[in-house]
């Protein structure tokens, strides 16, 4: 069975920090582009961050640059989102996603495999 198992996430306060991991069951990471993904309350879901199989190309929504970083450990089978400097306007559900497209994308609707989603809430 094919699976994406996240975890991280939880609640911070304004200008912290938190990592999510992305695991994958079933399949090896390293031949898909995985994306980041959130979804805030009467919002679509966004792209947040994405990087290619190969890890060369990487790409964050505009609103996270700077203070989000994706990675991938391939040995580990996991793929993470380093966030920092976090405000409220982060607060949503993150997903991982994989999709073996010829180049990564921050199109969710391209994304074949998903997390369950990890609530990520910034307050104080």
């Amino acid at each position: 069975q094919l699976q994406l198992v996240q975890s991280g996430g939880g609640l911070v306060q304004p200008g912290g920090s938190l990592r999510l991991s992305c695991t994958a069951s079933g399949f090896s990471l390293e031949n898909y582009n995985m994306g980041w993904f959130r979804q805030a309350p009467g919002k679509e879901r966004e792209g947040v961050s994405v990087m290619s199989s190969s890890g060369d190309s990487i790409r964050h929504a505009d609103s996270v640059k700077g203070r989000f970083t994706i990675s991938r450990d391939n040995a580990k089978n996991t793929v993470y989102l380093q966030m920092n400097s976090l405000t409220p306007e982060d607060t949503a559900i993150y997903y991982c996603a994989a999709e073996r497209g010829v180049v990564e994308t921050m199109n969710p609707r391209l994304y074949d495999y998903w997390g369950q989603g990890t609530q990520v809430t910034v307050s104080s």
